[in-house]
């Protein structure tokens, strides 16, 4: 189809194509029109060309004022009004119908989608999953009716006052109301979402799910955790658990490092945003952060809100009010650009990153920048060189020249380097720092070694 108009001028072509998802021949105008148009409404548009039978052959139609009107009329009565447009071609009428921007619509029949070549009935759930798609019914702006009072947990309430830089000097209630999470029918989704003790307790789908698995396949898990924290409490295990998992190589030169991360922290975070973000909350099912050896996966149950042609230009929020409140926060910027900064941080980061998205779920994949293979080369040479300068070098005269080298290097790199067990390179360290040779500088983590005297060795 054409990008300005679904219609086609050529007949010949039109019989050609035959009737499809985007084609419906109409002899006449029967009881069946308005269906019809509900149907290419409810889905990607189209056109119903009023003067040819079923069978694909041209009968013409008498073309009047009367009946333009008369299709208008039937038109506008839909639930909503669908506009159209009518182009007469010979004594042909083309009716052109675009995908309604307030879907889903019914006519005096019921709901009909488009479906290849025909018009289906819709049955209540397909008209609940597109009101739902089409945000209609929107799950974070629910009232949750069961919800106890004494599950609000201040804590969390507080917390993200400060993160949201909000005064507390109004009552609590009027602050809920002022986020629009408290209403006179009650307090809604995301304010559970958000403040709730245990969210779980009301909402099955509130937690979130890491997984850290031994190869490349989602196959040997080594670790998994589900945590029930809220919105940013979740958000931020998520983060935690990835970095915990995150190889990092660092550069030092005089006073300066240099930090050189197997995946950007930025990107990483945005990802994890998105998805609690852009989740479907009636789903009941986890958003899962996956750490596999050389790659990161992020998903979450929920497909587009749009054209799957759209996507890196168009937003679309599944839940307004839970983006409203996480962008008040550092952790959200400007919402709908998300995509465009995972990929800007990937790049500078040199990380290849994939979206993959269903009718069910969507999908960030980050692949490694290799930063494993680089810091393995660098201890292969480091290795090397000493191996070259002496084979009779003890293990304590080892941990100095590797540390002399690179002194970020941790008890498990100097472990791998050196074949020696952990008790071994801890018992090493400590007597060096007795001795005055070794001063550690920083946090276990975060910190380095500064090697004080290397004439005691």
């Amino acid at each position: 189809m054409m990008d300005e108009t679904f219609i086609i001028m050529n007949l010949d072509y039109v019989l050609e194509l035959g009737e499809g998802q985007f084609i419906e021949f109409k002899e006449s105008l029967d009881r069946n029109f308005a269906k019809e148009i509900v149907a290419f409404a409810n889905a990607s548009g189209g056109v119903v060309y009023l003067g040819i039978s079923d069978t694909g052959k041209i009968k013409g139609i008498d073309i009047s004022n009367k009946l333009k009107s008369k299709i208008q009329d039937i038109a506008y009565n839909c639930d909503p009004s669908i506009i159209i447009s009518l182009t007469e071609i010979n004594n042909i009428i083309a009716i052109e119908i675009r995908e309604g921007k307030n879907k889903p619509y019914s006519c005096s029949s019921g709901f009909y989608m488009r479906m290849g070549a025909n018009s289906q009935k819709m049955k209540r759930d397909e008209i609940l999953t597109l009101a739902i798609k089409t945000g209609k019914i929107r799950f974070d702006e629910q009232i949750c009716p069961n919800f106890d009072w004494k599950d609000f947990d201040n804590d969390k309430f507080q917390y993200y006052l400060k993160l949201a830089k909000i005064s507390d000097i109004l009552p609590k209630e009027e602050i809920l109301t002022n986020l629009r999470v408290l209403t006179k029918d009650g307090f809604t989704n995301t304010g559970v979402l958000f403040f709730a003790i245990d969210p779980s307790k009301y909402i099955g789908s509130a937690r979130i799910r890491t997984v850290l698995f031994l190869g490349d396949e989602r196959v040997d898990i080594l670790d998994k955790k589900e945590v029930d924290k809220g919105i940013i409490g979740n958000i931020e295990f998520a983060m935690t658990y990835l970095l915990e998992h995150v190889k990092v190589r660092y550069d030092i030169q005089k006073l300066a490092r240099d930090e050189y991360p197997e995946y950007p922290e930025d990107a990483l975070r945005e990802a994890i945003v998105n998805a609690v973000v852009h989740r479907d909350y009636f789903v009941y099912s986890e958003v899962a952060v996956e750490k596999l050896k050389g790659k990161i996966i992020i998903n979450n149950p929920g497909g587009l809100m749009f054209d799957k042609n759209k996507f890196g230009t168009t937003s679309i929020p599944r839940n307004k009010l839970i983006a409203d409140l996480l962008s008040k926060t550092f952790y959200m910027e400007k919402v709908g650009t998300g995509i465009k900064r995972i990929e800007r941080d990937c790049k500078q980061n040199n990380n290849p990153v994939e979206f993959d998205f269903s009718s069910d779920f969507f999908y960030v994949i980050f692949s490694s920048n290799n930063i494993e293979t680089q810091l393995f080369n660098s201890v292969q040479e480091t290795t090397q060189e000493t191996t070259q300068e002496t084979t009779q070098e003890t293990t304590r005269e080892k941990i100095v020249s590797l540390l002399k080298k690179n002194p970020k290097y941790t008890i498990q790199d100097l472990m791998k380097i050196l074949n020696r067990a952990d008790a071994t390179i801890k018992e090493h360290l400590s007597k060096l720092k007795k001795e005055g040779i070794l001063k550690r500088i920083g946090s276990t983590k975060a910190g380095y070694w500064e090697i004080l005297n290397e004439t005691n060795e």
